[in-house]
This record gives C-alpha cells, sequence and structure tokens, in this order.
C-alpha cells in the first residue's frame, strides 16, 4: 500500500500551519517581548528566524521530501545508523511532550467551561492553583487526580484520536480546514475587541516600547533562537513526517516561508489582544503594568481571567480566548501524533486505526500523571528536559547528519528544482556551521546555568529521577526500536 497524501498543497500548508500555531504563541511570545526588550525583541527574534527558524524548517520539509519518509526512515535513508535520531525525536515527543501538553489543553477546555459563570471568582490565583490545580509542595508528593481535569483530558484525547484515526487526509487534512481559519477568525475577534477597552493603549506601549539596551545581555538572543527553534516545531519529526506526504512537484522553500511567516505573524498579532487586554486590567485596577502581567501559566490562567471579569461581557471574551488555546492547542497535538505513527507505519507496517486506537490510550494513561497533584511541577521539570536538551540535541543532530554525512549540496538542488525560489550556498554553509554552533551555544548556556543552580529550585533528585531519567528511557527506546528490522519495502526505495 502506497503511502497517503494530502489532497492539495494548501492542506499542507495549514496542516504545517496548525503545527507551529500552538499555546506557546499566543502567551509565550507576548511575555517574551515584554521582558526583552518590547519593540526591540524583534531585532533578535527576527534575526533567529531569518538565520536559523527558516533554513532549518527547510531542511526538515526537503529532507521528508526527499527521502519520502517520517524522520526515522528519512534518517534511516541517509545513513542507516543514524535512524534512532529520528526514533529518538518521535518518541520522546509522543511520550513526553505530548502527554503534559494534552493536559494544558484540558486546562483550557475546563477554563472555557468556567468563563461563562467565572467561577474563579475573586481571586484567581487561588482558584487556579489551589482549588483547580490544589497542587502539592513537592513533585514526590503527588496526591490524587484531578477529576475535573481527568474528565477534560479524556476529552482532549479522543478528539485526537478520531481525528488521526481518519488519516492524513480525511482527518489531519479536513480538520486543520476548520480549525486554522476558525483561529484566526477568533484571534482577529478578541484583538479587535481588546483595542477598543480603555488602558489598551498603555498595554500596546508596554508590548511594544523598545528597549535596546536589552539586546546586549546574550540570553535575549539565546532565548530569541530558543523560541523561533521550538515554535516552528523544529526537531520534532513533525515537519519531515508531513513533508513526505506531498506529491513530487511540491514548492517546498515557498511553503517553508509562508509556515514561518504566518506562525510569527500571528504571534506578533495575538500579542497585541493579550497586552491591549493587560493594559486594560491595569488602567481598571489602578495598577502599573507590571503589576498584572504573569509569566507563561499565570498569564493565561490568572491575569486572564482575572481580566475578563473586569470587562463589560468578559464571559464572553473569556469563553473565546480559551476556545483558541483549545483549537491552537489541538492543531499542535494531532501533528505530534501523527509524527509518531507515521513512523511507526513506515517500519512496522501497523494498521493505523489500530495503531493510533492504541496510542490514544497508552496516550491518555501517561498523561495521568500531570493531572495529579504534583502534576504542574512534573510539567516543569519534564518539559524543561525535552525541550532545552532533547530537541536542541536532535537540532543539532540533523544539521551534521544533513550537513556534512549526506551531500547538503544535492538536497539543495533538489529543492531548486521543484520550488519558485531559489536557494544558494549560504543556505549550506548555516546548516552546516551556523546552526551547530548556534544551538551548541544554547545547549552550552543551559548546561552551565545549571550547574551553578539546579532548575527552578527544585531537588537535584527530582531533575534526576523526572527529568533526566525521562531523556535516559526514551533514548533507550530509539536505540532499541533502531535496530529492529524493516517490515516494509518503503527503506528499500532509498534514492
Amino acid at each position: 500500500m502506497g503511502r497517503d497524501q494530502w489532497k492539495s498543497q494548501m492542506g499542507f500548508l495549514l496542516a504545517a500551519v496548525g503545527s507551529a500555531i500552538g499555546l506557546g504563541n499566543i502567551w509565550r511570545f507576548s511575555y517574551m517581548a515584554y521582558s526583552y526588550g518590547g519593540g526591540a525583541f524583534l531585532i533578535p527574534y527576527l534575526t533567529a528566524l531569518f538565520t536559523a527558524g527558516i533554513p532549518l524548517l527547510i531542511l526538515e520539509f526537503a529532507v521528508g521530501h526527499e527521502r519520502i519518509g517520517s524522520a526515522p526512515l528519512a534518517y534511516a535513508k541517509i545513513k542507516r545508523g543514524w535512524e534512532w535520531l529520528g526514533w529518538w525525536a518521535v518518541i520522546f515527543v509522543m511520550f513526553g511532550i505530548v502527554l503534559y501538553y494534552m493536559v494544558i489543553v484540558a486546562w483550557c477546555l475546563d477554563f472555557f467551561i468556567y468563563s461563562f459563570n467565572f467561577s474563579w471568582g475573586n481571586d484567581p490565583d487561588t482558584f487556579f492553583f489551589k482549588d483547580f490545580l490544589r497542587l502539592s509542595d513537592s513533585p514526590f508528593r503527588l496526591g490524587g487526580l484531578r477529576p475535573p481535569i481527568v474528565l477534560a483530558l479524556a476529552v482532549i484525547w479522543f478528539v485526537n484520536w478520531a481525528i488521526v484515526f481518519r488519516g492524513v487526509r480525511r482527518g489531519i487534512e479536513s480538520a486543520n480546514k476548520i480549525f486554522m481559519p476558525l483561529l484566526f477568525i477568533l484571534t482577529a475577534i478578541l484583538v479587535v475587541w481588546a483595542l477598543s477597552l480603555k488602558g489598551a493603549a498603555l498595554g500596546i506601549e508596554a508590548y511594544l516600547r523598545p528597549d535596546f539596551s536589552r539586546l546586549a545581555d546574550p540570553q535575549v538572543w539565546i532565548d530569541a533562537y530558543s523560541q523561533i527553534f521550538f515554535t516552528l516545531s523544529l526537531g520534532f519529526g513533525i515537519m519531515i513526517a508531513y513533508a513526505s506526504y506531498l506529491p513530487p512537484k511540491a514548492n517546498i522553500t515557498r511553503n517553508a516561508l509562508l509556515t514561518a511567516g504566518i506562525n510569527s505573524g500571528y504571534s506578533v498579532m495575538a500579542g497585541f489582544g493579550v497586552f491591549a487586554v493587560l493594559g486594560f486590567m491595569a488602567s481598571s485596577q489602578g495598577k502599573p503594568i507590571s503589576d498584572v502581567v504573569s509569566q507563561s501559566i499565570g498569564l493565561a490562567f490568572v491575569a486572564y481571567p482575572k481580566a475578563v471579569s473586569l470587562m463589560p461581557g468578559g464571559e464572553i471574551f473569556g469563553a473565546i480566548f480559551f476556545l483558541c488555546l483549545v483549537v491552537a492547542g489541538l492543531s499542535s497535538s494531532i501533528s505530534i501524533i501523527e509524527a509518531f505513527i507515521s513512523a511507526m507505519i513506515d517500519k512496522f507496517g501497523f494498521d493505523r486505526k489500530r495503531l493510533i486506537t492504541l496510542v490514544s490510550i497508552l496516550g491518555f494513561l501517561g498523561s495521568l500523571v500531570f493531572t495529579s497533584r504534583a502534576g504542574l511541577l512534573w510539567l516543569d521539570i519534564v518539559d524543561h528536559a525535552l525541550t532545552h536538551y532533547g530537541l536542541v540535541v536532535v537540532g543539532i543532530g540533523e544539521s551534521v547528519l544533513v550537513g556534512w554525512v549526506f551531500d547538503v549540496a544535492r538536497l539543495r538542488k533538489h529543492l531548486n528544482s521543484i520550488s519558485s525560489i531559489g536557494l544558494g550556498p549560504v543556505w549550506d554553509y548555516i546548516i552546516k556551521y551556523f546552526i551547530p554552533l548556534v544551538l551548541g551555544g544554547i545547549l552550552l548556556a543551559d548546561v552551565l546555568s545549571e550547574v551553578k543552580r539546579p532548575y527552578g529550585g527544585y531537588p537535584w533528585l527530582a531533575l534526576l529521577l523526572i527529568g533526566c531519567n525521562w531523556i535516559f528511557l526514551t533514548l533507550m527506546g530509539a536505540i532499541a526500536i533502531s535496530k529492529r528490522k524493516w517490515r516494509t519495502s518503503y527503506f528499500l526505495s532509498a534514492k
């Protein structure tokens, strides 16, 4: 049986954009811009986008399309001994990142329901951490599971199962043709509504006010490159799998530029909505903007609930906001699952429907640890380990594999033969030298930082048993699967 294909390149583009745009586009980018120099942050952000994000995205699209396979298959076709790298990416993303990502989407679904009657009351901070999460004081004190989160989690996993079960064309492509227009429409409504609020200008000023002195801080540049790397789903194996479903004639370079541009444009647009609301909140309470800005999770589940409680029509605004988060989360989570499903079918020829059913059941069970009272603490530790070490190592590995083991000039020739925008030799040098050096610098900076002080103030034992073991076990699983014999003919079709 042949590999599935997209019905159209527009379907592929919507799926790629859907994978790239996730929860972090709405709250993480906005907070980083505010913290790292406002409008001045766009300088390192755009530098990172054009010198690393887009070149690496083009690489992943090109590898998947030219080698015609998921990440493990594509890497194996380049060099058999590198197959493990592809498996490690799809395994720790599937049985790591997506497990806790689903729980965050479940929180958003719960808060979507809570928005209609402001269930969080007058103190969203206490409600979120003490009533909703009932947060434990230690990663080793799991406590019981939180029923509202478990129920929402079951719904989110069911929706993911139902979409991926139907395949690339009837499932993922059809879903993204609904999800992405819906997400853009809902976000546009939020931004326009937010900009009309009293005090919105105060928030926009805080969001964009340039502080060029921050550009002298190396951490700003490191975080800008990290944000670009993670927001484009690079190192996940997703873009490689998605590109493998394209027909022989596909405008790879243009699609990569569109994916990156739409993703970054959406982040900037969403930021206007986020900070307009925070400006309204500061104005309403007579506080400086710095007193109402919360980092990451707190921005979505504490600051925003407080803000919508203060505004006229806040119930509808809050419902639209959390619905945006649910849609953004679903469009990303289905792509993560598909990267793993694609790899397993490529190697073992499993039946898609049986495989996705088994994977969804195992995924739901694996997610339950993050619904415990210590769930947020586990989420923080696992997320840090996998995104700051796992994804960065995969990014370095794929740059070395394509730049030094494979003939990168051959890959560029393939790209130029099917794309409307040609690439020059500069792309080769970026892949071979620049990206490995930048990602290596990020990795080294993280290691040195953690040697001085354990991440998040957690006990070393927790970081080792939870974070490091998660990396080690997924790596061992990847090596074990890579040693198994290929049961399909896909591997034999290497060019």
